[in-house]
């Protein structure tokens, strides 16, 4: 969990980095927290900023690690206090999503795209919550192994995300792109049948295979010939509300490669984008309704070493304290072979650790 209070809790020099153009003045053998808005995209492609932007996340931060605090040590009071109920209202209706998907699906049969990441969001206005009481609620819940808490200024990333975006040790690097998803069953038998239906079933192995693909040509701009590599496909992992396939895709990189390079070729994470991947951007901000800002970003660290972890921002919460305002976002992946109606289930299904803890 980072607690990258500016100033607070070991953490100093915030850099804020708007421009692709420029540094980020990454120094050898420092501790950084990092966090990349999905925006950031807009300096790696060049595309117009979309409206709708409530939150006002920055496109990147990097804050200095002065010193490393336990969390556990920390006594944060309140966290029990109870708040009032939170009226959290989706920003499209069922009937407005199917019409959208339904076009986007005439895109894919026209063959502009092959697959695309098609999001929804929920809001709240006029909320106040204790954003360290909710952390604790929704990872009770989900038990997410990328979950992180984070505060810059008035802003609350709130992540219990079980999708990594990117990791580095030494020259390998290894992304986990996460398509494929299905409920947990009511008993150990019935959960045992989903799983295995999940990893036989075609539509949502033709989804992870599609995904793995853009992974594997973002890696190969940056990587030595002949290293990419999908070291996992299909392989299924279990939450407490979801089961999800995940596949594994590494390479070695090539020499004096830096941080700037590794991000520039592969964010956004190909999961959250789609098939080709710009042209699947480019409908992503035509069709969703609200700026994703920081939801499908990164959020993690890098070490004295420059190995770092960055998660992809989903299954999160996002508060801003001075405008009383909260939202999160879910997603599914839209093909040729999928319908409306399923992929807004699906929405509802991710949604639901975020509404329990909320309205809790």
């Amino acid at each position: 969990m980072f607690q990258c209070h500016n100033n607070k809790f070991g953490f100093k020099n915030s850099i804020q980095i708007s421009n692709k153009n420029a540094k980020t003045q990454i120094s050898p053998d420092k501790k950084y927290i990092v966090f990349i808005n999905y925006d950031y995209k807009n300096e790696i492609e060049s595309f117009a900023e979309k409206n709708n932007n409530v939150l006002q996340f920055p496109k990147q931060l990097f804050i200095e690690v002065e010193e490393k605090i336990n969390i556990e040590n920390i006594n944060f009071e309140g966290l029990d206090a109870p708040f009032e109920n939170i009226h959290i209202k989706a920003t499209i209706s069922k009937e407005k999503y199917i019409e959208k998907v339904n076009t986007i699906k005439q895109h894919i049969q026209q063959g502009d795209i092959y697959e695309i990441n098609f999001c929804m969001t929920f809001e709240a206005y006029d909320v106040t919550i204790n954003p360290f009481a909710i952390y604790q609620k929704l990872n009770a819940i989900s038990h997410a192994p990328y979950s992180a808490l984070a505060k810059f200024d008035s802003k609350y990333i709130i992540s219990s995300s079980p999708e990594l975006f990117l990791t580095k040790r030494g020259n390998k690097l290894i992304t986990k792109p996460i398509k494929g998803t299905a409920k947990r069953g009511k008993n150990e038998k019935e959960d045992t049948t989903i799983k295995k239906e999940l990893q036989a079933n075609l539509k949502e192995r033709t989804e992870n295979v599609m995904i793995v693909d853009v992974a594997r040509n973002d890696l190969s701009r940056i990587a030595k010939k002949g290293t990419v590599n999908v070291d996992k496909l299909y392989d299924i992992e279990s939450y407490q509300q979801v089961h999800q396939m995940v596949s594994t895709v590494s390479c070695e990189l090539k020499d004096n490669t830096t941080f700037e390079d590794i991000i520039n070729a592969t964010f956004p994470m190909a999961s959250m984008t789609g098939a080709p991947k710009i042209r699947a951007m480019e409908l992503i901000d035509e069709f969703e309704l609200y700026n994703r800002g920081p939801y499908s970003g990164a959020l993690g660290y890098i070490d004295e070493n420059s190995d770092f972890d960055l998660n992809v921002l989903i299954r999160s919460i996002f508060y801003d304290e001075e405008k009383h305002y909260l939202s999160f976002t879910v997603g599914s992946a839209i093909t040729a072979m999928c319908h409306a109606e399923d992929e807004y289930e699906e929405c509802l299904l991710k949604a639901k650790a975020m509404m329990e803890v909320l309205n809790n």
